[in-house]
């Protein structure tokens, strides 16, 4: 492993120093004609104050060529690009005599001529002028285009009396220039009066209600964002008012200056126009006017198949709604039922088609339904049918992955899953999963066998509403999505860590109030964990068998220890305890004051027999947890959001109120035992924020933040190996593998590092390169320490804010390919500050290529 790293790394200096060596050498200007000049900045001032607003930037129609950290590395990409690769390939075909005439025996003269042809010679001036971009010639036409573009948007903002110029300002250097454009507003227009004029009196009653609300004010400043709002909002409410037919396009307003006012006072009149119905086929109004519709008749066909008849289905009537079917019904009536939102005699309501439309899908047994509205005009009544296409019964899923990790050098992993639909009639989803994988071990010595594998498989019943025993619509209605899952599941791992067994179930509930708002409920959420190797501990844990052979090698000599010792084959130290007896032995005999030691060396030992203890106990998670999860992000194309995860967990709480009524057996150490094994108790808080904000053209700074805390109390002093935290790896600290940093400022490399507080912070600036390709920049800081458990050792404790300075820095660079599906990517981290040193040493030490930790994943780390 630690050769593919240095073979990567001396290939990446490679690839870095050609990549300077062509671009240095580029001549910025080598495409620039004799009379054209380069764009290199644009500046925009409006009232004589310069303009920052993105915005408003955007409205330029030239911008100079982009850079990297302020390097314009696509244009000179695009100047490495042969202008004529024919004429220039005959040049050096025939700049030797003999050189064409070699080439044709060599070749033949028809392979010489597809040479010419080829990638190399014309398609890679080709490939170039592709990923690099074309030198921004100032063009006179396209910056008045911008001062249009810039007078249009102030007059859409009230100032009708602007007016734009530019100014191109030759640069200090040859064959370049700034455009700066310069903005004069003048005095803006107010909206002095609101009147209306609305054709139907049912629109004319609504508006009236929803007056106060409205975006065009009397008094306010001139905007066209906010006519633009006013639409779209009385769109909504006369949609949400029964109004199923209302257009947007319906809404117009005249604007009026009142010109009998000073030339000084700039006020108008506004007049807000609600036309009559249009149809599609004709531009004139329909004679009859908007109207208010309630619902006749709901209608759903669960079989749904486009092109089928419908007249010889089978139907049946269930709580004012007509369910139609083949044969026979597959759904309960009341699981198609809850999905819809309409009722009978009631208004239509377009945010009902809406949450139909969503929870039908939510569903996972139907394809994206179709929903009619067949108006009665005469009576303002509609007949909505609801069109049901099924997925199929049953549908097979493969996937197959080759991973890389700190354990192993290389492995596969596959996994394969049955989803059956509808099982009980209620629209349920059962899944059925299998996983495996198989990987070679990156370090021998961590078992006796080559290799690593893991077995598991997982069978998850999902319900499409909140499954308990009491009704819990009045509190989660059924427009927030409500699912219950129930899951149980095992996996097996052998030669990773200490070979474990686990089982788990989970009873979880989630709901979604909003788009952008989801709630998550475990109410059980139950893990037995079962070391079948603890033997192994002294070899996974080699930093910690380390300590303890440091330990031993004061008594290795006396032949009363000789037991507890073999043969290391190592000249400066040839005897090593053996493991597991040898280390085992050793310790419970200092433990038991069998052998002198001193005090400091009895503290270490018990340390790290309280440490090996721990990681080799079972666990039995008895918990129940709820999460909160933000998202502002309205689309994939959105740069500038924010999202927040709170999560807040308890575990042994249910197990310890019921120790008051059925006695547990306990241990030596007095904690409480089901089925032998002594439960979890702990109090678990996170938070995880995300912000990313644009700065600039497909440039993004990401920011994010993570804080959790696991408390042990009670039945415990300690936090579960599976519930604890670990620093480093691609998605946290860059600069470290994961397992390998922490806790504070201890130094386990050979480790793998847990503990029960974490704090990480990342920043990482993202900006395109060429194409597909992208950059990023970044530094993560963090840690993890030890806090209110049974570790002693204070360098791993947190014990007052002094304690931030044991939080790690990395920094690095990263590209990344976009697959426009997925982002893959690799980082390559330096340690910059690293709290294991002492002194001056944290800072830099370890800040060069050789020590680099490369990391390769699949998407944005957050």
């Amino acid at each position: 492993m630690k050769g593919s790293l240095r073979l990567l790394c001396n290939w990446a200096k490679i690839g870095l120093l050609l990549l300077i060596l062509t671009t240095a050498g580029c001549n910025t200007l080598k495409k620039v004609g004799e009379d054209e000049l380069l764009l290199t900045k644009n500046t925009i001032y409006v009232d004589d104050e310069k303009v920052t607003d993105s915005e408003i930037k955007g409205l330029i129609s030239q911008k100079p060529n982009s850079s990297v950290l302020g390097y314009p590395l696509r244009l000179n990409l695009y100047n490495l690009a042969k202008e004529n690769p024919d004429s220039s390939f005959q040049n050096w075909l025939h700049r030797k005599e003999k050189r064409e005439k070699r080439l044709n025996n060599l070749l033949s003269k028809k392979q010489v001529n597809r040479l010419q042809e080829s990638f190399i010679v014309k398609g890679f001036s080709e490939f170039l002028e592709r990923i690099g971009e074309a030198p921004v010639i100032i063009d006179t036409a396209l910056t008045n285009k911008s001062t249009n573009r810039l007078e249009a948007y102030y007059n859409s903002k009230g100032y009708f009396n602007n007016s734009a110029a530019y100014t191109i300002v030759d640069g200090k250097r040859k064959k370049r220039a700034e455009l700066d454009y310069k903005v004069n507003l003048g005095k803006p227009f107010i909206i002095d009066t609101v009147q209306k004029n609305i054709t139907s009196p049912e629109l004319d009653s609504i508006y009236d209600a929803s007056s106060r609300g409205s975006f065009v004010k009397k008094g306010e400043q001139f905007d066209l964002d906010n006519f633009t709002l006013e639409r779209e909002r009385l769109t909504t409410i006369f949609r949400n008012s029964g109004v199923y037919n209302f257009q947007e396009s319906s809404i117009n307003y005249n604007i009026l200056r009142d010109t009998t006012l000073a030339s000084d006072d700039q006020l108008m009149d506004v007049q807000l126009n609600i036309r009559k119905f249009r149809s599609s086929a004709d531009s004139t109004d329909i004679a009859d006017p908007y109207r208010i519709h309630r619902l006749k008749k709901i209608n759903i066909y669960s079989d749904y198949v486009f092109g089928d008849e419908t007249d010889s289905l089978n139907s049946l009537e269930y709580e004012n709604y007509t369910i139609y079917y083949k044969d026979e019904l597959k759904y309960r009536p009341k699981a198609l039922t809850d999905a819809i939102f309409f009722e009978k005699d009631s208004i239509y309501r377009d945010i009902d088609r809406i949450r139909t439309y969503r929870q039908i899908t939510n569903l996972n047994t139907f394809k994206y339904p179709n929903i009619e509205f067949i108006p009665d005009t005469t009576k303002a009544q509609l007949i909505s049918n609801i069109y049901l296409a099924p997925r199929p019964k049953f549908s097979l899923n493969m996937n197959f992955d080759v991973t890389h990790s700190n354990i192993q050098q290389v492995g596969t992993a596959f996994s394969t899953s049955v989803i059956t639909r509808n099982v009980f009639g209620g629209a349920e989803t059962l899944n059925i999963s299998a996983r495996g994988s198989i990987g070679l071990l990156s370090d021998a010595s961590l078992s006796n066998e080559t290799f690593t594998s893991e077995l598991g498989g997982d069978v998850n019943i999902t319900f499409p509403r909140i499954w308990l025993p009491f009704n819990t619509e009045r509190i989660i209605p059924h427009y927030m999505l409500p699912q219950s899952r129930l899951l149980a599941g095992t996996n097996f791992q052998r030669n990773i860590g200490l070979d474990k067994q686990s089982l788990n179930s989970i009873l979880s509930y989630n709901w979604s109030p909003s788009t952008r708002l989801r709630n998550n409920l475990e109410l059980l959420n139950v893990e037995f964990v079962r070391n079948v190797n603890p033997d192994n501990f002294y070899n996974v844990y080699r930093n910690t068998f380390a300590n303890l052979d440091d330990v031993a090698d004061d008594f290795q000599d006396d032949p009363q220890y000789a037991s507890f010792f073999e043969d290391s084959n190592n000249e400066a130290d040839p005897l090593r305890l053996i493991i597991p007896e040898g280390a085992n032995g050793f310790a419970q005999a200092v433990l038991n004051n069998e052998i002198p030691v001193s005090q400091e060396q009895l503290e270490e030992v018990n340390s790290i027999e309280e440490r090996r203890r721990r990681l080799t106990e079972n666990n039995l998670i008895f918990a129940t947890n709820f999460a909160h999860t933000k998202n502002s992000r309205s689309d994939i194309n959105d740069l500038d959001f924010y999202q927040y995860r709170i999560k807040l967990e308890s575990a042994g709480n249910l197990l310890s109120l019921i120790a008051n009524v059925v006695p547990y057996n306990e241990n030596d150490d007095g904690q409480l035992l089901v089925f032998g094994v002594p439960f979890s108790q702990y109090i678990k808080a996170e938070f995880d924020y995300v912000r990313h904000w644009q700065v600039g053209d497909s440039q993004v700074l990401a920011f994010r933040s993570f804080m959790g805390m696991a408390v042990p109390y009670g039945n415990s002093d300690n936090i579960p190996f599976v519930r604890s935290y670990f620093a480093g790896g691609s998605n946290d600290n860059r600069a470290w593998n994961a397992y390998e940093l922490g806790p504070g400022k201890t130094n386990n490399i050979n480790d793998f590092n847990e503990a029960n507080l974490k704090l990480a912070f990342n920043l990482e600036y993202r900006f395109p390169i060429a194409g597909d390709v992208k950059g990023a920049l970044f530094a993560d800081a963090g840690n993890i320490w030890n806090v209110f458990d049974s570790e002693k050792n204070p360098d791993a404790i947190f014990t007052n804010f002094s304690s931030l300075a044991d939080l790690a820095l990395g920094s690095g660079m990263g590209l990344r390919y976009d697959f426009t599906y997925f982002v893959f990517r690799l980082d390559v981290g330096f340690k910059t500050y690293n709290p294991a040193e002492v002194g001056s040493d944290r800072w830099f030490s370890d800040f060069n290529f050789r020590k680099a930790v490369f990391n390769i994943g699949i998407n944005y780390p957050f």
